[in-house]
């Protein structure tokens, strides 16, 4: 049922897929599930490289299970705007979450920016973050001052002087260079290895090769982000639907 909750079944199904080497899609395929519920399903409990189904279903049960123990949501409460699943957007944050995770984040980090990157708005202010995330404001800090430390996100003050903390349409491009920078400086320690051990040596050898193959994928990689930086810029187009 592709509506439905994963059977513990199918998540041994999708570790078993995962260990065959199969795709997201290939898996979702074959268990007549969308690929988008397989690939959140994976991402928010340990990767591809780290999935195991029975600590996947109980992680699971337990989220299910502090969701059913939670304070109801306040009746007042506005609901989501363009008609959001509330019960799909957070499931897809923590997805996001995960994904920042892996690539090094801590997890307080990573949820002030997969917040950060799911408003429409792409600012929040600090106690607005603390509200969202159900967490202390000086979590929050900790965490903005971090993010902004690595270029991801900028401060700035609205209308009524409050601090906000924002995600705009160039902050993964001055990351992205910024870590083309840092692989760049990479190639050039290599290389200053290269006359230290000796040129012709195996080490030296090992070393140039590191350097070349840094020079080339860091080279790559700034032409690209300015080849595509336009692409962050983009608007949506309005749709007969939005316009009616």
């Amino acid at each position: 049922m592709p509506g439905g909750r994963l059977t513990q079944q199918e998540r041994q199904q999708i570790a078993l897929g995962l260990a065959d080497g199969l795709a997201y899609a290939e898996i979702a395929r074959r268990l007549g599930r969308p690929t988008s519920t397989i690939t959140r399903e994976v991402m928010r409990n340990g990767g591809p490289t780290a999935y195991r189904a029975d600590l996947a279903h109980r992680a699971t049960e337990r989220r299910a299970h502090r969701r059913r123990r939670a304070a109801p949501r306040d009746v007042n409460t506005p609901p989501l705007a363009h008609g959001r699943d509330a019960e799909a957007v957070r499931e897809y944050e923590e997805t996001f979450t995960t994904v920042f995770m892996q690539s090094g984040l801590p997890k307080m980090t990573a949820r002030v920016l997969a917040g950060l990157y799911t408003t429409d708005t792409g600012s929040l202010s600090a106690s607005e973050l603390a509200g969202r995330l159900q967490v202390s404001p000086a979590s929050v800090s900790k965490a903005v001052t971090f993010l902004e430390s690595q270029g991801l996100i900028r401060r700035e003050r609205d209308e009524r002087r409050r601090e906000r903390y924002v995600v705009d349409d160039d902050v993964l491009y001055q990351s992205t260079m910024a870590g083309a920078r840092s692989t760049a400086h990479l190639g050039e320690v290599a290389r200053q290895g290269v006359s230290i051990l000796g040129p012709g040596t195996p080490a030296a050898a090992r070393l140039e090769n590191i350097a070349r193959f840094v020079d080339f994928v860091s080279e790559s990689l700034a032409r690209a982000a300015d080849q595509a930086r336009e692409i962050l810029h983009t608007k949506p187009e309005a749709t007969s639907d939005s316009a009616t």
